[in-house]
């Protein structure tokens, strides 16, 4: 099976009321579609809820390939989270997010 993941999120004020959306689909046909909401928070923190949410639907590993429109989503899983991942998942100040 091949599974991809469309997804987005906004927030109208940074930070301000916001949502995430993402659509799964399994050899190109929709599986799933989810959504959330929050009443304050940040572009960044709906545009990376997308694609966590979406993830964790998951049950097992899977080969799945991920579709957004968000620099801060694709650096932060193609580039960053290396650094992440040897800081102790700290910033670069050295605190937790």
């Amino acid at each position: 099976m091949k599974y991809k993941i469309y997804t987005d999120g906004a927030c109208s004020g940074n930070p301000g009321p916001g949502g995430w959306a993402a659509i799964i689909l399994v050899d190109d046909k929709i599986k799933d579609e989810i959504s959330g909401s929050e009443k304050n928070t940040t572009n960044n923190k709906m545009e990376l809820l997308a694609p966590i949410r979406a993830i964790q639907k998951f049950k097992k590993k899977s080969e799945i390939l991920i579709y957004t429109d968000s620099t801060y989503v694709k650096d932060g899983i193609t580039t960053w989270i290396k650094k992440w991942e040897k800081n102790g998942w700290k910033t670069a100040s050295k605190k937790t997010s």
